[in-house]
């Protein structure tokens, strides 16, 4: 049957960290990238132009729940990426703007060096939350979710798809 498991899985040591290093967003497109087997493997040539975000701290990540429904046999992927950019200026409100009112995609890569590709199937749905906070240490910007629905977990970027998607950082 398609759907029995194939594999097991060994032991991890714990050497991995929790947490994003950077956002990339781009406009939408139709296949983006060529996914095998669960990995990004290669980039539509139409992807010309891709946004870095960068972030540090705690609060930025990416959760993605995979709920399968016995009853109607389905199962719907919600990836729910978070992150914080602080400072607010009129620039980033005019990108924010525009990034709540399309429906961009994004990759996010992880403090692990995974590199996580999301919102493929119809884009993601992106609130912007901006705050000027109330103490002095409260945060001064901004708070985006984005969120995303789709049949599978995220695709992973290979190596060779990383270094060309890099390559077309703006």
């Amino acid at each position: 049957m398609a759907c029995d498991i194939t594999t097991g899985r060994a032991y991890q040591c714990n050497n991995s960290l929790g947490g994003s290093k950077s956002i990339y967003f781009f406009n939408y497109l139709e296949d983006a990238f060529t996914i095998v087997a669960g990995e990004a493997t290669a980039i539509n040539p139409l992807l010309t132009a891709v946004y870095q975000y960068e972030i540090e701290g705690d609060g930025n990540n990416l959760v993605e729940e995979l709920v399968p429904d016995a009853n109607t046999g389905t199962a719907v992927n919600t990836q729910t990426l978070t992150a914080i950019l602080k400072k607010i200026d009129a620039a980033s409100g005019l990108e924010l703007n525009l990034m709540a009112t399309g429906r961009p995609m994004a990759v996010l890569q992880d403090r692990n060096d995974v590199w996580h590709a999301i919102g493929l199937d119809d884009g993601l749905s992106v609130t912007v939350n901006q705050s000027t906070g109330s103490a002095k240490t409260d945060l001064n910007g901004y708070t985006l979710t984005a969120v995303s629905t789709t049949g599978s977990l995220s695709p992973k970027l290979d190596a060779a798809t990383i270094t060309a998607f890099e390559a077309l950082v703006a």
